[in-house]
């Protein structure tokens, strides 16, 4: 798989239109190519949290650099007065959903549950160490690296929606939509994303559920989106060229080197399956 981290950026970018003025629970007015969508907050925060992890990095200091790098992209009030403090600061005890907008990178990185669980932590911590902003991350991340294994929605529904958030776990988008309204809290955005992956068709039609929700548009996309890719397989060509051609250099590199990276450990998890194989197979033969 390619352009992983393009999966929430281009979730994030698809939703801008919609989020505050243009706000609708209108699925057939979605237009994921609206002229008027770019990214924002969600996306820097998305890439700045992969730059940490892939090249080791200060997790609170990418994420405060490329924040005040890019300053005028919608950050939430809170978050806003970290960045521009004059040095870094430490967490705030946060539990807004852009813990779980941000979190991708530790999903498509991680090679078991326990390291998942770690690194989506880790991209919490320096802002949003609330216990409902670090199970938001935890959440969202499982839900991605659990579709990553080749996991069934079945499986994500109980073991991430029902395990997190079990008041939700009997909800459908049905039963969520007429009522539900805009909030940035991870309490009420991370279920509502996840039941919108559960329900879709496809990696479009996530993002137009989520988005037609009414709610936080851009975010809500941004958390379904990962999930929707890792399930699916495959995003729509014209939406990857849109947000090729939206995003800077920096980020668009990061997308090719975690794209590297990851193809570099599921090469390195095959070849061990292979050996191991042939270990048991020799071992079995000299029992013989």
């Amino acid at each position: 798989m390619k352009n992983l981290l393009l999966s929430a950026a281009i979730g994030d970018i698809s939703g801008v239109p919609y989020e505050f003025e243009g706000r609708t629970k209108d699925y057939e007015k979605i237009d994921l190519l609206n002229p008027e969508n770019t990214y924002s907050d969600d996306t820097i925060c998305t890439f700045a949290c992969a730059e940490a992890l892939l090249e080791d990095k200060d997790m609170a200091e990418c994420l405060w650099r490329r924040g005040r790098e890019d300053i005028n992209k919608g950050f939430g009030g809170r978050y806003f007065r970290w960045l521009i403090s004059p040095e870094l600061k430490g967490p705030y005890g946060s539990y807004g959903n852009g813990s779980a907008m941000r979190v991708s990178a530790a999903a498509f990185l991680a090679q078991t549950k326990e390291e998942c669980i770690e690194l989506a932590t880790k991209t919490a911590l320096p802002t949003h160490n609330h216990p409902e902003g670090i199970k938001g991350a935890v959440a969202t991340a499982l839900a991605i690296f659990y579709c990553m294994q080749g996991k069934d929605k079945a499986f994500v529904r109980r073991n991430v929606l029902a395990e997190y958030y079990p008041d939700w776990s009997g909800e459908t988008y049905a039963d969520i939509k007429p009522s539900y309204y805009f909030d940035e809290t991870c309490q009420l955005t991370v279920p509502a994303a996840i039941i919108c992956f559960l329900e879709s068709k496809d990696y479009e039609d996530c993002l137009k559920l989520a988005i037609s929700l009414g709610g936080d548009a851009d975010t809500l996309a941004a958390i379904a989106g990962p999930m929707a890719y890792a399930f699916y397989r495959t995003m729509p060509e014209e939406l990857i060229e849109n947000a090729k051609a939206k995003l800077p250099k920096w980020m668009l590199d990061l997308n090719d080197k975690l794209d590297e990276e990851v193809a570099k450990k599921e090469k390195n998890d095959r070849k061990y399956l292979t050996e191991k194989e042939k270990l048991s197979t020799l071992v079995a033969s000299n029992l013989k």
